[in-house]
C-alpha cells in the first residue's frame, strides 16, 4: 500500500500540478497548491498599525499612547484586537495572481477548494497563543447566502485555525438572523448600520466566561467582527480576539 507522499507524487505525475493562483507549473513532488513566488507576493500587514483594529497609521498617529488609531480612541471596539496575517493588496503584476484575487474566486466564484491554498499564506506558526482561548468562532453567514454559495469561507479558515491551536471549533452557536446587504463600496457608517442586530447568540451558556477567537476571511473596517464580538459579550463571553487572513490596509 502506498505511503501518503507516495500517492501525492503519483497523482501529481498523472496531472501534473500548477499554482492555483499564476498556473505555473508545481514540482511533482509538490504537496501545495500555490507555488513559492506568489506565496511570497502576499505583503505584510502596514507598519505602524493601530493595535486595536491593525488598521495602517500614520507616523503621527503611531507616536499616542498604544498606538491607537483616532475611531479606536473615540469609540473603542467590543473586540480586544484583530490579528491578521496579510495585507488585502498584493505586490503580483498580474492581479489575477494576488491573494486578493484568490480570495475573491473563493468567496463569489464558488471555489471551495481554495480554502486549502489560501491556507497555505497562514505562517507555520501563527502568532497566537492557544492557551489565551476557549474556542474558536467564525463569522457566519446567513442561511440565504449559505444555500447559494455552499460553504462559509470564514468557517473554513476557522476550522484550520483551530486545528492549528488545538481548540474547539464552534459552529453552531453564533448565528447571522438578519439578510444584509454586502459590505462592499460602504463607508464606515453604512456598515456599522447595515450589520446592526444581524447576529444573534443560540446557545448562550456555550459563551459565558468563555475568551473567544473570532475568525473571519478579510477585515476591511471591523464593523462586521465588532458586531459579533459585541453580540458574544452580550452572552456573557469574556473577550474576544479577532484572527483575518487579510486586513484592508
Amino acid at each position: 500500500m502506498l505511503a501518503m507522499g507516495a500517492w501525492v507524487h503519483a497523482i501529481n505525475f498523472v496531472y501534473p500540478p500548477r499554482c492555483v493562483a499564476c498556473g505555473e507549473p508545481l514540482a511533482i513532488h509538490s504537496a501545495g497548491s500555490v507555488c513559492a513566488r506568489c506565496l511570497g507576493r502576499a505583503e505584510p500587514l502596514a507598519v505602524p498599525a493601530c493595535s486595536i483594529c491593525a488598521a495602517a497609521l500614520s507616523p503621527h498617529a503611531a507616536q499616542r499612547p498604544q498606538a491607537r488609531c483616532h475611531r479606536c480612541e473615540q469609540e473603542p471596539a467590543s473586540f480586544r484586537r484583530v490579528v491578521a496575517i496579510t495585507s488585502y493588496r498584493s505586490a503580483a503584476e498580474d492581479e489575477r495572481e494576488s491573494l486578493p484575487a484568490l480570495i475573491r474566486r473563493h468567496k463569489y466564484g464558488f471555489d471551495q477548494t481554495l480554502a486549502r491554498a489560501l491556507a497555505e499564506f497562514l505562517p507555520a506558526t501563527l502568532p497566537l497563543e492557544c492557551d489565551d482561548y476557549d474556542m474558536v468562532v467564525p463569522v457566519p453567514l446567513h442561511w440565504r447566502r449559505l444555500w447559494r454559495r455552499g460553504f462559509n469561507q470564514s468557517a473554513l479558515l476557522a476550522a484550520e485555525v483551530a486545528k492549528r491551536l488545538g481548540l474547539t471549533l464552534e459552529l453552531a452557536g453564533l448565528r447571522r438572523i438578519r439578510h444584509t446587504k454586502a459590505q462592499t463600496a460602504r463607508d464606515q457608517a453604512e456598515r456599522e448600520r447595515n450589520v446592526r442586530r444581524a447576529f444573534a447568540v443560540r446557545y448562550p451558556r456555550r459563551f459565558q466566561n468563555r475568551r473567544i477567537l473570532l475568525v473571519d476571511d478579510v477585515v476591511t473596517t471591523g464593523a462586521t467582527a465588532d458586531e459579533c464580538a459585541r453580540t458574544l459579550l452580550e452572552a456573557g463571553a469574556r473577550y474576544i480576539d479577532v484572527f483575518a487572513l487579510a486586513r484592508v490596509p
